[in-house]
């Protein structure tokens, strides 16, 4: 496989996702990065912004098995991992594997979870594992998250902590539609005011797993040049510095960017990255890891603010 075949991966992916979902191109573009260089993904947006459809239609699109899991306060680790259950007939322990052994798992309102659930999910997004009464059973290098999360309504809602947010390569938010969009949505889908399966559509997987696995070995061989690699780290360490953030990103931050900034060049066609790939990821990819002042809450300052404001202070490589 070459980066042509890459290319023409990731045109047929969007396809797919295009007979389904429209506009949303950030959003969709940032999964397809994600995918590529194997990260997870947090999506926020208030309901009915179609972040669940966009989801499972990026999952049709992909030869890979599909799960979901709906999270509620009173769901337990063991809901989301499987559990041991005596089988007195062998008089031995089988496992109940739960719904987290899967390849893309939606992981719909994290948010309604306690966090010792949310916890549930920290090593099979970090390890591609999960540990089950000191066993560990391996997910695979398919494995991904992608959750969603409404930030409007706070009742009844858990907010992630920092060592989970930190996981996710991307949060992605949801806007609403423009209006030209929003009209052709009504078009499409106001025939029904159930949700559609993906099979109304003719959504078909466009993508292999050994398809799949090929792309991503192409993309971490992008090129990503010494100045590109210091431009990432000042990003970063800038996090650190300045004085609207309590606490900055972390190194992992760091060699995430790198790895979905190679990811991106694959995305739109190059075999090298350049400074408008490491631009164009840095907010969505640093805004859920920094913590800001109390003063600068008070000030009315967002995380958004303060990174463009680094991004654009920190001096891109010619």
């Amino acid at each position: 496989m070459t980066l042509e075949h890459v290319d023409r991966l990731v045109d047929a992916l969007r396809a797919e996702i295009g007979k389904v979902i429209i506009g949303q191109d950030e959003a969709v573009e940032l999964l397809l990065t994600s995918l590529l260089c194997g990260g997870h993904v947090l999506l926020e947006g208030v309901p009915g912004t179609g972040k669940t459809f966009l989801v499972q239609s990026f999952a049709a699109g992909l030869a890979l098995e599909f799960g979901r899991i709906q999270f509620t306060p009173d769901m337990m680790p063991g809901d989301v991992l499987g559990t041991n259950l005596f089988n007195f007939q062998t008089n031995t322990f089988t496992l109940t594997r739960g719904p987290i052994f899967t390849q893309i798992l939606l992981a719909d309102e994290i948010n309604r979870t306690p966090p010792k659930t949310q916890a549930a999910l920290l090593q099979a997004m970090g390890e591609r594992a999960v540990t089950i009464d000191r066993q560990t059973f391996d997910l695979g290098q398919d494995f991904m998250v992608v959750a969603t999360q409404n930030p409007v309504e706070q009742q009844g809602t858990y907010p992630l902590p920092e060592a989970q947010l930190d996981r996710f390569l991307f949060k992605i938010v949801v806007d609403y539609p423009g209006l030209e969009e929003e009209r052709k949505i009504v078009a499409l889908h106001g025939t029904s005011s159930a949700m559609p399966h993906m099979a109304d559509f003719g959504v078909r997987p466009a993508v292999t797993r050994e398809e799949l696995a090929e792309a991503r070995r192409i993309c971490a061989g992008i090129l990503l040049s010494e100045p590109l690699v210091e431009y990432i780290v000042d990003i970063v360490r800038g996090t650190r510095s300045h004085p609207a953030i309590e606490v900055g990103a972390s190194t992992r931050a760091a060699t995430m960017l790198a790895a979905a900034a190679r990811a991106h060049a694959a995305v739109c066609g190059r075999e090298f990255v350049i400074p408008d790939d490491v631009k164009r990821l840095a907010l969505p990819l640093l805004r859920h890891r920094i913590i800001m002042t109390p003063a600068a809450d008070i000030e009315g300052l967002s995380e958004m603010d303060v990174l463009r404001e680094i991004v654009d202070q920190t001096a891109a490589p010619r």
